[in-house]
């Protein structure tokens, strides 16, 4: 479960006679094709969170996400411009120096042109501007070159790609997931250090997928010290309530997706830092798991200003019956998302 705009610099109609697909049950799912664009469902994105360390014991968190917003589609006859808009691109990357409490992010928006931003299946790449992901066999490389930092790293699966939901669909969305993947390389803040350690990968596509009566999600990304993970979202209703559709995924040692349903967990708010809770339970009492989240660094907020909604994504530690890292996103806390 992952964030969008809720609203972008420009937003053109499909062509008449023109419908964007829904996800339905069922889909058949081939890989490494649906590791990249689909072009006749409206949103889509890939996200990739991750924590690492350097040589010296410090912690870092980073978050880089690409977004496609479908635009319009269908036949014209004056499409005969680079300039011309199918798709929107928006980017974002962030990290986490944990020993200095410092957030860094940035963030773009881009339309194709002539080769700036998009998705290439042939040549397996995702790029806007010098941000990229590069997939070569069973490694994906991840490039960034942002104001305040940089980002190199290779990323090798430890268990194979998930799907997520039941039936192929996650709240009326397709999503698939990397649950743990090896990463080595360096990060470049005031001097560049080698780092190492462990990545989580989503890829979501879809049309349509809150209602109206949905203002936004809390999702967990879990990476426990026993080898297995948790995906868990909750998302929250305009009266208070929590939505009987939130649902999550149990990643077994051996590498087997499990299903939850909204009744297998409850994730309790403990501690908050500004709108945010930053400090969860989490109890999953049919796997005799019991978990307490805290945010590494407080201030992990980043403040939207291309386009869409504030959000906290962060670095998280896990402890109580296993220990292990991951990521919290919340959505909805500075307004409601839409989409």
């Amino acid at each position: 479960m992952r964030w969008w705009v809720c609203c972008l610099a420009i937003t053109v109609a499909a062509q008449p006679g023109f419908h964007w697909r829904e996800a339905v049950p069922g889909y058949r799912f081939e890989f490494p094709r649906d590791h990249f664009d689909h072009p006749d469902y409206r949103t889509e994105w890939w996200y990739y969170t991750g924590n690492l360390e350097d040589g010296n014991g410090a912690r870092y968190g980073f978050e880089l996400v690409f977004f496609r917003q479908g635009q319009r589609r269908g036949p014209n006859a004056s499409r005969n411009s680079v300039w011309w808009i199918d798709d929107l691109y928006l980017a974002h990357a962030a990290v986490t120096e944990v020993n200095g409490k410092r957030f860094l992010y940035e963030e773009r928006l881009n339309r194709a042109g002539p080769g700036i931003a998009g998705v290439d299946f042939d040549a397996r790449h995702i790029w806007n501007g010098n941000w990229s992901v590069q997939f070569a066999g069973d490694y994906q490389t991840l490039n960034v070159v942002a104001a305040d930092f940089q980002l190199s790293l290779k990323l090798l699966p430890v268990k194979p790609v998930i799907v997520n939901g039941t039936n192929g669909v996650s709240q009326r969305a397709y999503y698939v997931s990397f649950p743990r993947l090896s990463v080595m390389g360096t990060i470049g803040i005031a001097q560049k250090v080698n780092v190492r350690g462990a990545a989580w990968m989503d890829h979501e596509w879809f049309t349509h997928q809150l209602d109206a009566g949905q203002i936004g999600w809390d999702w967990f990304s879990v990476q426990l010290d026993n080898n297995t993970e948790l995906m868990l979202y909750q998302m929250r209703r305009k009266d208070g309530s929590i939505d009987p559709d939130s649902s999550g995924t149990y990643i077994d040692a051996a590498g087997k997706a499990h299903h939850l349903a909204a009744k297998d967990f409850r994730l309790t708010p403990i501690g908050k830092w500004s709108r945010y809770p930053i400090h969860w339970r989490i109890d999953l009492p049919a796997l005799n798991i019991e978990l307490d989240c805290r945010a590494v660094v407080d201030e992990q907020e980043l403040k939207a200003t291309k386009g869409g909604t504030t959000y906290w994504e962060g670095a998280v530690n896990y402890s109580g019956s296993t220990r292990g890292v991951g990521y919290l996103e919340m959505t909805g806390y500075d307004r409601p998302v839409e989409f």
